[in-house]
């Protein structure tokens, strides 16, 4: 019986014979990444991947080579729900099948309540109805594509310090039209397979076991049939999660849904058998559906794969490219213009850092990478090879020491080293046996063991990492810096570098399990292949803070970085010499993996070290400076006001170099628009003051007025509008129509037209935006502008016109009203407005609608 045969199963008949051990089996995962079997009647189990930029697979450890998407931000912003399905279901969708899994972690689309938050990047916009329509089109596509996805983090995980315990406390209208808002247009228009619920608590409970929100909202009041997992570790009980509607628990290692505990809620009429075979029944109906849609997932081999086409990095790239966004450009310094340049600097901390995604859950390996020094040299030469490019780092922009992926070679001369697993006298022991039981190849410096360690191994280990470094051209100060979650020691030449074994400080890496950074020199002779030795052992070392020897059995792992000690000051003199010297000079900077991650939230919007120094030393050197930006959220720009030209890039993934090269050249148009507001200063963001867990409360004060609705409700400027984006070319916006409005089935329906005129020399795309205003006649205060529709046009030529066709339907003007639990329509007079972004100078159009009757409604 091959496994995709579940495909035909009754799932009644199958119910109906469960055992009450294996129903409770059904509701819990096994390892890491699956769902648990019952081979005895047929069904198969489920496995996993995470999400969303990617597929990474089953392994965090010597990873299969995956596709990077952009981040969640940088899809947001293309406001293109027809490319994300279309990459949806061509990419990843197939890119899941590539790695055996039947269910993808993701998209993630929780709401961009602060720039700090570790996991903005992670999430589609700040504003619940771009976040919502860009989910609701990757749903789709992923399960056109027969792969099933667990929409997430449901709901308020909207940071990540605190994250299993905090309480997100906000009024009901707040989580209604601003943070499940997300979730429930794609359940209307995508309908989930399965969610993901987030580890927070909403006033007062924890959505694993928060009835409120599983039974009565998803799945009474929206009608979802969908499946509801936890987030890894995110269950706390047994009893409350089982009855408020907590199908499956993830995953299977540690868990609470062990056969004794749950035999004995049993007994003690905590829980009842009947209500864990619904439970387990949901597993089932998604089991059955996973094996319909994608039967060669279930009857294929397991292998994880790697495959690359042309057309998959085109299709990657074109995704990139729709991402950027111009924000500035001044003079028309953009595109640069090769064959009226002799000398080209490009300089910055991330021009040639692997910097493709941010950390945590959607890190992976990436299939390839072009770094953003690579993509824009290439696009400089392709059109004249003449010219000269320079580079310097500048100033220096990582955390943590840069990996020595490509610094580190095997004897036989491999990039890498060698790994050497002992298991230890007993599984109390620290004393590891001298024969080791697995030697193998790994080509990564930081390693994230996780649980992929060699099968029957002690509770604790050991392992050896042996490599040398590649041989200087000259004499060399080295800074080594070692991250343990475990303990770890280094040695180079046989000389003992840096001790992170015998004490250690706690710290935020490895999703919290991780020491601080700890670093040591060693001077590196010229033509001298240094011999590296690491030993690490998965028992964490004790700290002042936590004199206890914890040992690592899921998270354990570390990390091996360093970089030539350089003089900063020189260092930055450098980069503006060589600015000075150039026709133009581009400076990429930013943030990376280390800096937006999930398990911690950034402190700052200010750029790491000496860059906002760097950035504007090199605009004082040379007046045509454009400065590119990498990060997945907003970041402060002190020098905005004085650089000609501006570009953000967020995360770009595997090709961010070839889109940024194409961009800036010209061979592409730029047509991303910002899908958060870039403030001016931390202070003018909503949610400050308030964003912190105090105690396990997490107050959304802000309430409604989350993004750009503050801006305009405090009238405040921000440095970019929600929405922001220029072109190379110019449009421009006439004849907004509204039809009558129709009301059919308990809906709304209005159309809104309007014209868009290239009015430049180039061909470009334009997004256009449709933003309400709710009658100033209603009792309730409402934010002043919300957007409600967007559209893409493409390609437009200079001189032609396209009209955008913008429908509305009952979320446009419908707020909650928390004295009767409904949402409301009122009647009375709505502005709709139509521009290039929320700003309200560039909302050039506005019109009149007016509804001669209200309503009200429920459900989806």
């Amino acid at each position: 019986m091959a496994p995709s045969d579940f495909a035909k199963a009754d799932i009644d008949e199958v119910v109906e014979q469960l055992t009450t051990d294996e129903a409770i089996l059904l509701t819990a995962g096994v390892g890491f990444w699956h769902t648990h079997g019952v081979p005895r009647l047929g069904v198969p189990a489920l496995k996993v991947s995470d999400g969303p930029n990617g597929v990474r697979g089953n392994h965090f450890f010597m990873s299969t080579p995956a596709k990077c998407l952009p981040s969640s931000t940088a899809v947001g912003a293309t406001f293109d729900t027809e490319l994300v399905e279309e990459i949806a279901r061509k990419l990843l969708a197939e890119e899941a099948k590539l790695k055996a899994a039947s269910i993808l972690l993701a998209p993630t689309c929780n709401i961009q309540r602060n720039p700090l938050g570790g996991r903005a990047f992670e999430s589609f916009s700040e504003d619940p109805h771009l976040s919502g329509m860009v989910a609701a089109a990757y749903v789709r596509g992923v399960q056109a594509g027969g792969v099933a996805t667990a929409i997430k983090h449901f709901v308020g995980n909207d940071k990540e310090n605190d994250r299993m315990a905090y309480d997100s406390v906000m009024s009901e209208r707040a989580l209604r039209e601003i943070y499940l808002m997300p979730f429930m247009l794609a359940e209307k228009f995508a309908r989930p397979w399965s969610y993901m619920t987030a580890y927070n608590r909403v006033n007062g409970t924890h959505v694993s076991e928060n009835p409120y929100i599983i039974q009565d909202i998803l799945r009474k009041e929206w009608g979802s049939d969908a499946l509801v997992m936890s987030d890894w570790f995110g269950v706390y009980s047994i009893d409350h999660a089982i009855n408020a509607g907590l199908d499956l628990e993830m995953p299977g290692t540690n868990k609470w849904r062990t056969l004794d505990l749950m035999n004995r809620s049993i007994q003690s009429r905590k829980i009842t058998a009947r209500t864990v075979k619904e439970r387990a029944r949901k597993v089932l109906e998604l089991t059955k559906r996973c094996a319909q849609e994608a039967p060669e997932v279930l009857d294929g081999d397991g292998l994880e794969r790697t495959k690359e086409s042309e057309a998959d990095s085109a299709l990657m790239q074109s995704l990139a490219t729709q991402a950027i966004v111009l924000l500035k450009n001044d003079g028309a310094l953009l595109p640069l213009r090769p064959k009226e340049l002799k000398k080209v600097a490009i300089v910055g901390g991330n021009a040639k850092a692997r910097v493709l995604s941010g950390g945590g859950s959607a890190a992976l390996k990436p299939s390839y990478f072009i770094s953003p020094y690579e993509g824009i040299a290439k696009a400089i030469h392709d059109i004249d090879p003449t010219v000269e490019i320079t580079y310097s780092e500048g100033a220096r922009t990582y955390r943590t020491t840069p990996t020595l992926d490509y610094d580190l070679v095997t004897e036989d001369g491999k990039p890498g080293w060698i790994c050497t697993w002992f298991t230890h006298e007993n599984d109390e022991s620290m004393t590891p046996l001298k024969e080791p039981i697995k030697t193998q190849y790994v080509d990564e410096t930081r390693i994230f063991i996780s649980t992929s360690y060699p099968e029957n191994i002690t509770k604790r280990w050991t392992l050896h990492l042996d490599g040398l470094l590649k041989p200087r051209d000259q004499d060399t100060l080295f800074e080594f810096g070692l991250i343990a979650a475990g303990r770890a020691k280094l040695f180079v030449d046989g000389e003992l570098v840096i001790d992170n074994w015998t004490k250690q400080r706690r710290g935020e890496y490895f999703f919290g399990s991780g020491s601080e950074e700890e670093y040591g020199r060693f001077p590196l002779k010229a033509g001298v292949a240094h011999k590296v030795h690491l030993e690490f052992c998965n028992v964490r070392a004790p700290a002042d803070t936590d004199p206890n020897e914890t040992v690592m059995d899921s998270n354990p792992g570390l990390q091996l970085g360093g970089a030539e000690v350089r003089d900063a000051q020189e260092l930055l003199d450098s980069a503006v010499q060589l600015a000075r010297e150039a026709d133009v000079a581009i400076a990429v900077v930013g943030l990376n993996a280390d800096w937006e991650s999930e398990g911690y939230d950034r402190t700052t919007l200010a750029l790491p070290g000496r860059t906002d120094e760097l950035v504007a030393a090199l605009r004082a050197a040379n007046a045509r400076t454009v400065v590119v930006t990498q990060s997945g959220s907003s970041i402060a720009m002190p020098w905005a006001d004085a650089v000609p030209a501006i570009v953000h890039s967020w995360y770009l993934g595997n090709a961010t170099g070839a889109a940024l090269g194409d961009v800036l050249v010209g061979r592409a148009k730029p047509s991303g628009r910002l899908s958060l507001t870039f403030p001016r200063r931390l202070e003018d963001v909503p949610s400050h003051g308030h964003f912190h867990s105090e105690h396990g409360k997490v107050r959304y004060g802000e309430d409604l007025f989350v993004g750009y609705k503050h801006f305009h409700h405090r009238g405040i400027s921000p440095l970019f509008h929600f929405g922001h984006g220029l072109s190379y070319t110019t449009f421009d916006y006439s004849d907004l129509k509204l039809s009558e409005p129709s009301f059919s089935d308990g809906d709304l329906s209005v159309t809104a037209s309007v014209t868009i005129t290239n009015t430049g020399s180039v061909a470009g795309s334009e997004v256009v935006q449709l933003y309400v205003s709710l009658p100033t006649t209603s009792e309730l205060t409402h934010p002043p502008l919300m957007l409600k529709a967007f559209a893409k046009l493409r390609d437009i030529a200079p001189g032609r016109s396209a009209t955008a066709t913008l429908k509305l339907d009952k979320y446009a003007v419908s707020y909650w009203e928390e004295r009767i639990a409904r949402w409301v329509v009122e009647r009375g007079e709505y502005v709709v407005r139509v521009g290039k972004s929320s700003a309200p100078e560039e909302l050039t159009l506005q019109a009149k609608l007016v509804l001669k009757k209200g309503f009200e409604w429920n459900g989806v």
